[in-house]
């Protein structure tokens, strides 16, 4: 069993994953919201486009079918930062374990690190993607006024 001496440095670096976890928990918060938004506002667009109720259904079912493809690029940013924060929590768990056995090799952690690291990037990849596509619906409704 480790000392509390050789536990102290796990736990310094331990600090570097918690923190990332709760910034990709902000972040979390913040797709989640977004998707919130896109979702209510597809529901929207999806009564208006009922029969004899919207003035111009080509728009609305064009800014229906962007409003589609952002909650697929949301939901893909969510469960890419979901899986980042897990791999950090595995990173954690896996820090305390090498230390607990002594294990040398740190294979695992570098492995669980830069995946973590991957998803993250790949999430903040989809999150512009969509707020490119909300500058498109924008352009979209602007335009055709």
């Amino acid at each position: 069993m480790p000392t509390v001496t050789e536990l102290i440095p796990v736990l310094q670096v331990a600090i570097g994953p918690m923190i990332l976890i709760s910034g990709a928990g902000m972040l979390l918060l913040s797709m989640t919201n977004r998707l919130g938004r896109v979702i209510d506002r597809a529901r929207i667009l999806d009564r208006e486009l009922r029969p004899g109720t919207t003035e111009d259904p080509h728009r609305s079912r064009e800014q229906l079918r962007i409003l589609l493809y952002r909650a697929r690029l949301l939901r893909r940013a969510i469960v890419l930062a979901a899986s980042s924060v897990l791999m950090a929590a595995l990173l954690i768990i896996s820090l305390f374990f090498a230390t607990l056995f002594r294990v040398t090799s740190g294979t695992l952690i570098i492995t669980l690190f830069v995946a973590c690291m991957v998803t993250l990037i790949f999430s903040i990849i989809e999150f512009i993607r969509d707020i490119n596509q909300t500058l498109n619906a924008l352009k979209l409704e602007v335009t055709e006024r």
